[in-house]
């Protein structure tokens, strides 16, 4: 079996962990718009799902598995001491990070957010705390390290990805029914002290981190006093570094959003799922995969079209939140050429779009029939979904229309006329872009929209 490090346990499972680092200061609300600005005018991601589970792929002892491949532990009830083996087979030979990065560079993504550690406990970093790492593997190298350093290079964030449940860890609580290993003692408060360790050397190893994007927070071993004391320690290593809800009790479900209450995080996390509305003053991030799994399944061929990929990401920007969109690397080290032929797609659209999505604020329209809007100051972005037969009708719209023109052709002004329902456009006759084309308003002042 792995081995690990243990550290001595604290009292009270982590009482005090802020003052071990000193403790951040209480932010005004300017402060904390300071530190969430990158995140908010990034607006799209790229996630990415790797670990030892892409060498089974989906399937175990011949048998195809049902769910997604990540879970594959749980879900075909696989016991430590027969998943551990696959340590010795995890050698992706083709992992290139630079390619990785120029792929979600190139999408137009700002950030990348990797699973440093999910649920079944592998490290795809050197951990100082345990040798079920990717230094233990035959590949040998710290993927972490090389993709941090790829991000720096070519002006991406990099983020972290880190499970708080861990199926592997002796002295994680509670153990799988079908993995009782009832003569392996367990001591959860030394499993929050080993956590710890590695959220430091995550947060002190790689230069500057941009999110701690925490998961599997849910079972009733990790509470509420956990998770506000994490979240204030992760805080203390970093002062400017970004926190998701994960990290406490608040979240509600797979819609993601915080419940009231005093819980820690400072966006909430969507999972497969757009909110219906926009959520004035709420910061938020739709998780969301191109398929139908997160982990590689090489079964798994339900890929989603580039034109719903590219409408998710208007749609989410038309509502102020962020688009986290998920990659599953294979065991080899490649992003499945599915995926990278959708990412392509859409960074061919947002080189002529990008400006309509960066950035931006939620829509001021209640509902638009033909599409979607974002808006900046002084700017208002219509993304045309649905082409009309006649002039674009802007509902409501109040404000003198300046200039119109479309992303795709900036030097030619559009016709505009103001009439009783709103603004009227005159549109070309057919669509430059048939998924999603911008129309710009630049207007005076700040959007005013009768109500309908």
């Amino acid at each position: 079996m792995a081995a690990y490090v243990f550290l001595l346990a604290a009292a009270g499972a982590g009482i005090g962990w802020a003052g071990e680092a000193g403790a951040p200061r209480q932010e005004t609300p300017a402060q904390r718009d300071r530190r969430m600005a990158w995140w908010r005018e990034a607006r799209f991601g790229m996630f990415i799902h790797w670990g030892l589970y892409a060498i089974p792929a989906g399937r175990w002892k011949g048998q195809k598995v049902g769910g997604t491949g990540e879970w594959i532990m749980h879900t075909a009830k696989i016991p430590v001491a027969e998943y551990e083996p696959l340590q010795q087979q995890f050698n992706p030979v083709k992992f290139d990070a630079q390619q990785w990065v120029d792929i979600a560079r190139r999408a137009g993504m700002k950030y990348l957010v990797i699973t440093s550690k999910h649920h079944d406990g592998f490290c795809l970093f050197d951990s100082k705390l345990t040798d079920y790492d990717v230094m233990g593997t035959p590949f040998g190298r710290d993927i972490l390290k090389e993709l941090a350093d790829a991000c720096h290079r070519a002006g991406l964030r990099i983020c972290w990805y880190y499970s708080i449940m861990d199926w592997h860890h002796p002295d994680y609580l509670p153990r799988r029914a079908w993995d009782p290993r009832p003569g392996v003692p367990a001591d959860f408060n030394r499993y929050v002290e080993h956590l710890k360790g590695q959220v430091r050397e995550l947060l002190t190893n790689y230069g500057k981190i941009g999110v701690l994007w925490f998961d599997g927070e849910w079972e009733n071993t990790w509470t509420h006093q956990h998770g506000k004391m994490l979240y204030q320690y992760v805080r203390s290593l970093d002062p400017d570094i970004i926190v998701n809800n994960r990290v406490d009790k608040g979240r509600q479900g797979m819609a993601g959003l915080t419940a009231a209450g005093d819980f820690a995080g400072d966006f909430g996390t969507p999972e497969q799922e757009i909110p219906a509305t926009g959520l004035p003053g709420v910061d938020w991030e739709s998780c969301m995969t191109m398929n139908d799994t997160w982990g590689y399944k090489r079964d798994d061929h339900h890929w989603k079209s580039a034109e719903t990929l590219i409408r998710n990401l208007i749609d989410i920007a038309s509502k102020g939140g962020n688009y986290l969109l998920n990659v599953g690397p294979t065991a080899e080290g490649l992003i499945p050429e599915p995926s990278v032929e959708r990412l392509t797609r859409i960074g061919q659209w947002m080189d002529t779009n990008g400006e309509s999505i960066y950035g931006t604020s939620a829509s001021p329209f209640r509902r638009l029939s033909w599409g979607r809007a974002t808006a900046k100051p002084g700017k208002l972005y219509l993304h045309v979904f649905d082409w009309p037969a006649g002039p674009l009708v802007v509902p409501g719209l109040k404000n003198r229309v300046q200039r119109a023109y479309l992303l795709a052709d900036r030097s030619r002004s559009l016709a505009v006329s103001a009439t009783p329902s709103g603004i009227s456009v005159v549109l070309p006759k057919e669509a430059p872009d048939r998924v999603a084309t911008v129309v710009v308003l630049e207007i005076e002042g700040i959007p005013q929209i009768a109500s309908p």
